[in-house]
């Protein structure tokens, strides 16, 4: 009986780590960024502060770009006809500046957050 029992809270314990776990990411805000034309759509984005979010970066182009940021700490390149996802926060209210390493004078954007 008290086996029986331990196995129980033991899967219970065990089904609320997994649901948990889960909605710690599926709660993300997602974030949509187009690269067309090497630029980037929309050029700002605003975020709340103090909240983890998931940029969705599109890049519509046929050649690679790298969405790069010294302020957020990241860099990723993103195929052509691809996309991928950049994970940000939490972060204070400010200004952060991203750009495209392979298209600079024109990919510009920033991420305001508040």
């Amino acid at each position: 009986m008290f086996s029986s029992l331990f196995s129980r809270v033991r899967f219970v314990l065990f089904a609320a780590l997994a649901v948990s776990a889960s909605s710690a990411f599926a709660g993300d805000d997602v974030y949509e960024l187009i690269i067309k034309d090497h630029k980037f759509s929309p050029a700002t984005i605003t975020i709340p502060a103090d909240t983890k979010v998931k940029l969705l970066v599109k890049n519509q182009d046929v050649t690679p770009e790298e969405f790069e940021s010294y302020e957020l700490n990241r860099e990723k390149i993103i195929p052509g006809n691809s996309q991928a996802i950049i994970f940000i926060g939490p972060l204070s209210a400010g200004e952060y500046p991203f750009f495209g390493e392979f298209n600079q004078a024109t990919a510009q954007g920033k991420i305001l957050v508040k």
